[in-house]
């Protein structure tokens, strides 16, 4: 099955599916990526903070995939912000990967509230990354919309994606708006609500009626509204399973009925960007 792909504002493209490691112990990171490029998927998703960049490489190693077949996303650590710091973290994640170029780098958080609020020169040290080849592209993960209008009204560099959570549950519509009014694309963490979308009965009436899985209509919804996913799941069928979704298509009555579940703030399951400010000891 052939995966679509975006294109994204500097002239690169991105496949619309990948797999996300997120959660997944570094242990166990090498044999579930081995087993997800089984299943046919070549965007990866993972990040510093995860921990497992490194078996996301061995993996890579191992499955001897050709580069130009593969897309590696990784994420800035919170704690190396400052510019220096940020540039010493890309080697260090391209030496777990084993890569001389990562296709995209993001800013993991804004954290807006720590670095005296600048995370404008972290943006523009990214954006440094894609000068001098060690990215093919550079983006930003959970970042409001006064957060990208800020680096792109200081800085020129409109980001290709900001990564942020999206489901049905909760569509986070102001933030997918800013992004298509700068030409950012959406990438949706948590696409399946961390399972809360197996419980739903509209969901599940459309599965049902469907022969689908919850999970299967939800990434279909994701597709046809055009945000990029990258579900997670250790378990082999459910990887095929949300692999499997390119060949049926929702109606116009399933797609509104999955867009009237959103819940705005009440559906939103992870910390908000505004206040979020964990850093990793």
């Amino acid at each position: 099955m052939t995966i679509p792909t975006i294109d994204l504002i500097n002239g690169t493209s991105i496949p619309q599916l990948g797999f996300g490691v997120f959660q997944v112990p570094p242990p166990e990171t090498a044999d579930t990526v081995l087993k997800a490029f089984e299943v046919g998927y070549r965007h990866i998703d993972t990040a510093q903070m995860y921990e497992n960049e490194a078996g996301v490489g061995q993996a890579i190693r191992d499955a001897g995939i050709p580069r130009e077949e593969l897309y590696i996303t990784s994420k800035l650590n919170n704690g190396f912000h400052r510019p220096e710091d940020a540039e010493r973290s890309l080697a260090e994640t391209l030496e777990r990967l084993g890569l001389e170029q990562i296709d995209l780098f993001l800013i993991h958080w804004p954290l807006p509230t720590l670095y005296d609020g600048d995370y404008v020169s972290t943006w523009q040290t990214l954006a440094s990354f894609v000068e001098d080849g060690r990215a093919a592209s550079v983006g930003v993960s959970n970042f409001q919309p006064d957060h990208l209008d800020r680096i792109v009204d200081e800085t020129g560099v409109v980001p290709v994606v900001n990564q942020v959570e999206v489901h049905p549950l909760f569509a986070n519509e102001a933030v997918r708006a800013a992004n298509a009014r700068h030409g950012v694309k959406t990438e949706a963490w948590s696409p399946i609500a961390q399972g809360a979308v197996n419980d739903d009965a509209t969901i599940g009436a459309v599965a049902q009626r469907l022969g689908r899985s919850p999970a299967q209509v939800t990434l279909r919804w994701h597709v046809q509204r055009g945000d990029i996913v990258f579900p997670k799941s250790v378990n082999v069928d459910r990887m095929r399973q949300n692999f499997e979704i390119f060949d049926f298509e929702l109606s116009a009555d399933d797609m509104a009925a999955l867009d009237g579940l959103d819940r705005g703030e009440d559906g939103r399951t992870g910390p908000h960007p505004d206040r979020f400010d964990h850093v990793p000891a």
